[in-house]
C-alpha cells in the first residue's frame, strides 16, 4: 500500500498554498472529503446519493459514508502512490478508521498563534472585479481603494472575516485537533511546522520533512 500524507492546520495557516507545494514535490493528488462529496453528487455514485439524503436533510454525513467515499478514491490510477489528504481526519475516530484503509508516512500540522491568525484572516480583502486578494497589513494596494490588477475600486470583505467568527473557529478547530494530535504523535507519526514565518520558509520546512 502506497503511504498518503496528512496535512491540517487552523484557517488562515496557509494550508492551501503549502498543499499546492506537497502535491508538486510528491506527486499525489490533494483530496478533500468537501471535492470527493462534490465529486460523488455529481456522479450520482451510491455512496454520493446516501451522502445527499443526509445533506438534504441538514445533517452530517456520517463517518462510514465518508470513509467508503475516501476508500473509492484511493482505487483510481492517480492515487497508486498515495494522496494527500487535506484537512481529514478531523477525529481520533475518523483517524481510526481512515489507518484501516491507508498507510500514512507522516502527518503535517501547520502551526500558528491564534493572534496571528485573526490578524492574517481579519486583514483580507478582494477586489469586486477580478477577485484579487489584498490584506490591509501584509498586501495592500499601491493605490488605496484601487485594484492594482484591475483598477476595480470596489473592495469586498467576508461578512464571517471578523474577530468573533475567526476565535469561534479556532476554537473549534483547537478542540477537535489537539486530541487528534496526541493520537498521532503516540504512533510517531506527527510533525508540527511553524507557520509563522514567510511562505518560502514554511515551504522549506515541509520539504525536508518530505
Amino acid at each position: 500500500m502506497a503511504s498518503s500524507i496528512v496535512l491540517f492546520g487552523p484557517p488562515g495557516a496557509g494550508k492551501g498554498t503549502q498543499a499546492g507545494n506537497i502535491v508538486a514535490i510528491t506527486g499525489k493528488p490533494q483530496i478533500s472529503t468537501g471535492d470527493m462529496l462534490r465529486a460523488a453528487l455529481a456522479a450520482g455514485t451510491t455512496l454520493g446519493m446516501e451522502a445527499k439524503g443526509y445533506m438534504e436533510a441538514g445533517q452530517l454525513v456520517p463517518d462510514d459514508v465518508i470513509i467508503g467515499l475516501i476508500e473509492e478514491r484511493l482505487t483510481q490510477s492517480d492515487a497508486n502512490e498515495g494522496v494527500l489528504f487535506d484537512g481529514f481526519p478531523r477525529t481520533i475516530a475518523q483517524a481510526e478508521a481512515l489507518s484501516h484503509i491507508a498507510e500514512l508516512s507522516v502527518v503535517i500540522a501547520i502551526e500558528v498563534p491564534d493572534s496571528r491568525i485573526v490578524e492574517r484572516i481579519c486583514g483580507r480583502y478582494t477586489c469586486g472585479g477580478c477577485g484579487a486578494v489584498y490584506h490591509d497589513t501584509f498586501n495592500p494596494t499601491a493605490s488605496p481603494g484601487e485594484c492594482d490588477d484591475c483598477g476595480h475600486t470596489e473592495m469586498k470583505r467576508r461578512a464571517d472575516d471578523n474577530e468573533d467568527t475567526v476565535l469561534t473557529r479556532l476554537s473549534a478547530y483547537h478542540s477537535q485537533t489537539a486530541p487528534l494530535a496526541d493520537w498521532y504523535k503516540e504512533r510517531n507519526l506527527f510533525v508540527a511546522i511553524n507557520g509563522d514565518q514567510d511562505i518560502e520558509k514554511v515551504g522549506a520546512a515541509i520539504s525536508s520533512v518530505l
